[in-house]
């Protein structure tokens, strides 16, 4: 069973940074190349930038196993939505359930926010991701393009799964 731990000071920003680093260096350089990579942990995923996001309503988490940081994952709530902006596992924890239970977590989140849907975006390309989200009631609803400046765009699909 994970414990989800609240980023509610600079240490855990910086777990969550740590964590960043890693899982995106393995798992997106192969889709986006490192270039991109580095430029959106710099822009995205670093100590200022998840205070901002913080200021702005996110709320951030930890995902524990067994007293070991695996992961974390980020969500703001809008109106009746929840948008899950992240939600990351390393990769020597993928396929073992920590995934859907931290998914468990978010659907309880928007159930307790009174929330009717949870969308999040997911880059075209991460077909295992888009698959695990297909599992668990998420549907494509759209196509995303977003310039993110210095060249790069994201290229993602907008997922939705509704609750009620």
């Amino acid at each position: 069973m994970i414990n989800l731990v609240p980023a509610t000071t600079i240490q855990h920003l910086r777990i969550i940074e740590k964590l960043a680093h890693d899982i995106w260096n393995e798992h997106y350089t192969p889709i986006i190349g490192k270039t991109q990579v580095d430029y959106m942990l710099d822009k995205f995923q670093n100590v200022d930038a998840m205070l901002k996001q913080i200021e702005n309503n996110y709320k951030y988490f930890i995902i524990n196993y067994n007293k070991t940081d695996i992961g974390y994952l980020a969500f703001k709530i809008n109106d009746f939505d929840l948008f899950l902006s992240k939600i990351y596992i390393l990769k020597d924890f993928r396929g073992k359930s920590f995934g859907k239970q931290a998914m468990d977590f978010v659907s309880k989140q928007a159930q307790i926010s009174e929330c009717i849907t949870i969308t999040l975006t997911v880059n075209k390309y991460n077909s295992n991701s888009i698959k695990a989200y297909e599992k668990i009631g998420f549907i494509n609803s759209e196509e995303l393009v977003q310039d993110i400046g210095y060249g790069f765009v994201m290229d993602d699909y907008k997922m939705v799964k509704t609750l009620v």
